[in-house]
């Protein structure tokens, strides 16, 4: 898990400070949420199996 956030220490406000124009914070700021995008998406899919699961039994 460690290995983790040492890859993910990336200094947003850094790229936005040193960012060619605009369209480029756009990019930054989705490239942050995708990760938490895909986490949700991944938990709700494993909940609606557990429950339909459940629900034939």
């Amino acid at each position: 898990m460690k290995f983790i956030f040492l890859i993910q220490q990336i200094d947003v406000n850094e790229k936005i400070r040193h960012a060619p124009d605009s369209s480029y914070l756009i990019g930054v700021w989705i490239g942050n949420i995708i990760p938490f995008v895909l986490i949700v998406g991944a938990a709700y899919w494993m909940y609606n199996r557990a429950k339909k699961r459940q629900n034939e039994e």
